[in-house]
């Protein structure tokens, strides 16, 4: 099959976008309210996309509640989601107000963060702890935003040392869990390397 992607007359049940960019990383994004309430949320439009110095980019469909956190503070935290952090991270993705604390309700620790104000999961095995850099609405067909990109630079790093051997993070062991299409997730459990050519 071959379809205008503008139109998105695929003529399937479910718009194959999502199952074709994937897997993609998920970034368990904490942030924190003007008001001091702690919020938590999976987004699966999410990716590093720079180093020297580091950024991520988050899309967001619409206003949600992490987006108008770090709009209002600056600041946010990508924790890493993995196999064994599954349900808690899909708890985390119920539809709450902004009044509930998704730490709470997904049953985590928040940990203070070392750069930033928003805490990270304590019970995560790596987190990148970020400042804004940029918002950038993206338009639809007839000019109107309701997505949007969120730029970050990463300004600390934590790593729990159980994952680092010989000066390596072994990403395999920490198991993250992917977004793929429809509900479908994967497991990134064993790694293999490959070298550019000279």
């Amino acid at each position: 099959m071959h379809y205008d992607a503008i139109d998105n007359k695929h003529g399937l049940p479910n718009d194959p976008f999502k199952a074709i960019v994937a897997p993609r990383p998920i970034g368990w994004v904490s942030s924190m309210a003007k008001s001091g309430v702690p919020n938590l949320a999976p987004y699966s439009f999410f990716n590093a996309i720079a180093e020297q110095p580091h950024y991520v980019v988050i899309g967001s469909g619409g206003m949600k509640d992490s987006l108008t956190n770090i709009e209002a503070t600056g600041e946010f935290v990508i924790n890493l989601a993995t196999y064994d952090l599954r349900e808690p991270m899909n708890m985390s993705s119920a539809r709450v107000g902004p009044d509930v604390d998704e730490f709470k309700l997904a049953g985590l620790t928040p940990e203070p963060s070392r750069f930033v104000k928003p805490p990270r999961v304590k019970e995560s095995p790596a987190a990148l702890e970020c400042r804004l850099f940029q918002i950038v609405p993206l338009p639809d067909n007839h000019g109107d935003a309701h997505q949007y990109a969120i730029i970050g630079r990463v300004v600390g790093v934590y790593i729990d040392d159980r994952f680092i051997h010989d000066g390596r993070v072994d990403t395999a062991a920490m198991r993250p869990i992917a977004r793929m299409g429809y509900s479908e997730y994967a497991t990134v459990e064993q790694a293999w390397r490959m070298r550019r050519p000279d």
